[in-house]
């Protein structure tokens, strides 16, 4: 079994989450047509955090959705039949969409989620939060907020475990 470094606790999470928030209210001057979006899964529930603590700073809620980006990747994963489990109970058309997901590696996911965003919509722009940036881009995809920059080998692997409540998460290289 390959050896486990705990590189975010609960606690630097939460600090990422609240730094990142702050960023995207800065950035956006408020939350005004502003709607998150996670992809699924570790996203999905980053994104919930997040939509949360703008949701306090802003007081005031944020449009908050999952994206599931199964049917939109290059690597023809989706089997016959597919069914898409995506939650948008909102319009994307005209807002700013922040794209989240726990970690970036190549680029692949986020390209697959901002060609099933452009499916749904036309939003005004999209930027994208990231928890942990582990480096070795294949495509030009840069995120416009970051928790941490993790360079790694491509051996390595970096997984956010969410499963339980905000104080179970943890990021871990593998």
């Amino acid at each position: 079994m390959a050896e486990k470094t705990v590189i975010m606790d609960a606690q630097a999470i939460s600090r990422a989450i609240t730094r990142i928030s702050f960023e995207i209210v800065e950035r956006n001057r408020g939350a005004e047509d502003l709607c998150l979006i996670g992809i699924r899964s570790g996203g999905a529930v980053l994104a919930r955090r997040i939509a949360d603590r703008i949701g306090e700073i802003e007081n005031r809620p944020v449009e908050c959705g999952e994206l599931d980006i199964t049917l939109f990747r290059d690597d023809g994963s989706a089997p016959e039949g597919y069914e898409d489990h995506s939650r948008l109970d909102f319009s994307i058309d005209g807002k700013r969409v922040v794209l989240i997901d726990d970690v970036i590696y190549t680029g692949r996911s986020v390209r697959a989620a901002i060609d099933a965003i452009m499916s749904r919509g036309r939003p005004r722009n999209i930027q994208l939060a990231i928890l942990v940036d582990r480096g070795h881009r294949e495509l030009p995809i840069r995120a416009d907020f970051i928790g941490k920059n993790l360079p790694t080998s491509k051996e390595e692997m970096v997984e956010v475990q969410a499963d339980g409540g905000p104080e179970d998460c943890v990021a871990i290289v593998k």
